[in-house]
């Protein structure tokens, strides 16, 4: 499965929840599959899309919020798992689409390929913690961390995939941060 098929299928869940994602590839694949005003795209800032989407899910408990993140922003804010882990916010999902490399600056090795990033998840306290590799195990999964109670963490491999070609996010931060609050506020 590429990077670009598991956002796709991860768009067909989404309804209006606040969408927080991580910068490079992340954020310029999901503004081309589908553009939405609950969209953060984290332009530039790595590692901090799990931050904003922990402060997004507790000052929202009444709204689920999904976070998008890749395996080398996860491996930069490891100490942001265990503060997901100890809040504990029911509505929070937390995707991580894991290449096993840093593509968006030219494809050098992250170490997710020697350490589980799921189970260190559920090592730090998240409820839910799972590791999907197919389309049809991503879909299944996608149901169940979108219906149940979180904090839930779902690890998504791909193939190292992304089009450099495609787009990049041209939205102003302005533009995304007033987006995204006319939704969630």
């Amino acid at each position: 499965m590429t990077g670009t098929e598991a956002l796709e299928i991860v768009a067909t869940f989404l309804n209006n929840e606040p969408v927080v994602l991580a910068n490079g590839y992340i954020s310029r694949e999901f503004f081309n599959v589908q553009d939405r005003e609950g969209s953060f795209y984290m332009i530039g800032s790595m590692g901090l899309a799990s931050s904003i989407g922990l402060g997004a899910a507790l000052a929202r408990p009444d709204r689920k919020t999904v976070i998008v993140d890749g395996d080398g922003n996860v491996l930069m804010s490891m100490g942001t798992l265990a503060m997901i882990a100890a809040a504990r916010p029911k509505n929070l999902v937390h995707l991580c689409i894991d290449n096993e490399v840093y593509e968006s600056t030219g494809k050098q090795r992250s170490l997710s390929n020697q350490i589980e990033l799921e189970k260190v998840a559920q090592a730090n306290g998240y409820p839910y913690s799972r590791r999907v590799e197919t389309p049809d195990a991503l879909k299944q999964a996608m149901g169940e961390v979108m219906a149940g109670e979180g904090p839930s963490f779902l690890l998504i491999k791909v193939a190292p995939s992304f089009d450099s070609n495609r787009g990049r996010v041209t939205h102003t931060p302005e533009e995304i941060r007033d987006r995204f609050m006319s939704v969630y506020g």
